[in-house]
């Protein structure tokens, strides 16, 4: 038999904020939303209830009572946000949750009270801990989801109904208990019907062709008749391994064998689900007390225990277990889907798709920093400087081609530096130029290459490229801006070839 919980919140955004905002304690405030171009009230402080201010006015004459009345934003998604935090708390209580908007929650309680010695104490705590954090609740139990959620909200007298007892329960509470649209609530009040058993026998046709086919589905939802189900939240259940320790570890080979022994724990866990670790973190509980904490990062995700312990292995020497250390956990902070490449038996150029390269990537990382490892992926833009763009990670891809017909240096200057040249006539290529003080005669050249400026971003001149190579065999890419000038033309190096 199914039982289920409902918890009715009244005052969500106002306890809310007495509990996070103290500054606003004592103060006049109200929540507010705009409907059909007039803003609303749509929940107010006790202090604003005293003075005569409620849910459903409008702002302005809310003002007219309390001039200095503060009124914050009523955003609907901040009621879902906050809902969903107390869902997620509520799970020890029960594994099926679902959030009722705007104010209001459903448990599935079936199989669950007994283990707090039943129905009552199962409310009891309930109810005593978001109170004790601070929020108003009622809570109800019943057969169904219909009759809890009336209880919670209207019900005066026991908040459990015993089981089958739901029909008795509804006939004294009002059409609203029936989650009814305010037009249809509004009809049956003008027929006399402000009670549910004043209606509640009368046949079906009847009912269907006065107030429509939703008064008889909710009806039958309150009463057990009809089905209705509810969207639980999901809680991601954190994927942590933790390692108590007989004796105090402190030597580095006792660390990587604890490393070795979570790590095997955590991506088998991992793997089951088919997630790898972009992200994981390492916590040692030492014996002082003290916590110190070490993390790896990867371009991939990978469940791959030999290649992650050498990545903690460069961190090894972060970890200072001073007395010893007692305890480890690790976490895996951001894990992603493993993507299994197919190989081909005959492919000499893998690419991006190489696990080799990939894992090269991670220790590299790690020795050095992730900051010091870059890839840049092609833009559609003609001018050097926009033609290329850091990738956002080792995987993205872009449907924009390199430039392949006029090679390109492997070095670009992230701003072209000023040279002096030494030219014969106009579009030929120098004969020298001089860059930080150091003279460069011209063995080899070609060009020139015109670049037209992006007219339609910046008006400039055009430029004039050409790869110079000096005496030492180094190459240059160097460029004259605009068209030759008799007074002086101005040059500029861009970059380097290796």
């Amino acid at each position: 038999m199914s039982r289920f919980l409902a918890l009715h919140f009244p005052n969500l955004l106002t306890d809310y904020l007495a509990t996070k905002k103290t500054e606003l304690s004592g103060k006049v405030y109200v929540f507010t939303l705009s409907q059909k171009n007039r803003i609303m009230v749509t929940a107010a402080s006790k202090e604003a209830e005293q003075q005569g201010i409620s849910a459903g006015m409008v702002l302005a004459d809310a003002k007219a009572i309390v001039p200095g009345i503060l009124a914050f934003d009523d955003r609907t998604d901040f009621n879902k946000k906050l809902l969903i935090r107390i869902a997620k708390w509520l799970v020890r209580y029960s594994p099926t949750v679902s959030i009722d908007l705007p104010d209001g929650m459903i448990l599935d309680s079936s199989g669950c009270s007994h283990l707090l010695g039943g129905e009552e104490k199962y409310l009891e705590s309930i109810l005593g801990k978001l109170r004790e954090s601070g929020y108003t609740c009622h809570g109800a139990i019943s057969d169904t989801i219909g009759c809890s959620w009336a209880i919670a909200r209207l019900g005066r007298k026991s908040p459990i109904v015993m089981p089958g007892q739901q029909y008795n329960t509804l006939l004294n509470l009002p059409p609203t208990a029936l989650r009814l649209e305010q037009p249809v609530i509004e009809r049956l009040h003008k027929l006399g019907f402000d009670k549910i058993g004043k209606f509640i026998q009368l046949p079906a046709s009847m009912l269907r062709r006065r107030f429509g086919n939703e008064t008889l589905l909710r009806l039958g939802q309150a009463l057990g008749t009809e089905e209705e189900t509810i969207t639980p939240i999901i809680v991601r259940s954190p994927f942590e391994e933790r390692l108590y320790c007989l004796e105090p570890i402190r030597t580095k080979p006792a660390i990587e064998i604890a490393i070795e022994r979570l790590l095997e724990a955590l991506c088998e866990r991992l793997s089951k689900e088919g997630l790898g670790i972009r992200s994981a973190e390492l916590k040692g509980y030492r014996l002082d007390g003290k916590v110190t904490e070490t993390k790896i990062g990867t371009n991939q995700p990978t469940h791959k225990v030999p290649h992650l312990a050498k990545l903690f292995e460069l961190r090894i020497d972060q970890i200072e277990p001073d007395l010893g250390i007692e305890l480890f956990t690790l976490s895996a902070v951001k894990t992603e889907p493993v993507l299994i490449h197919q190989e081909k038996l005959w492919n000499g150029r893998p690419g991006l798709a190489d696990q080799n390269l990939v894992q090269l990537l991670d220790r590299l990382a790690g020795k050095i920093g992730p900051q010091a490892i870059r890839r840049y992926v092609p833009q559609a833009h003609y001018w050097p400087e926009r033609s290329l763009r850091p990738a956002v990670s080792l995987e993205e891809k872009t449907e924009v081609r390199w430039q392949r017909s006029n090679p390109r240096p492997m070095e670009l200057l992230h701003r072209p530096a000023s040279i002096q040249v030494t030219a014969p006539v106009p579009d030929y290529p120098p004969m020298n130029f001089r860059y930080k003080d150091e003279l460069h005669m011209v063995q080899k050249a070609d060009g020139p290459e015109r670049i037209e400026r992006e007219w339609w971003m910046e008006k400039g001149e055009h430029r004039d490229y050409y790869i110079l190579e000096d005496e030492k065999g180094r190459r240059y890419w160097v460029f004259r801006s605009g068209h030759y000038n008799e007074e002086g033309s101005a040059w500029f190096l861009h970059g380097f070839f290796a």
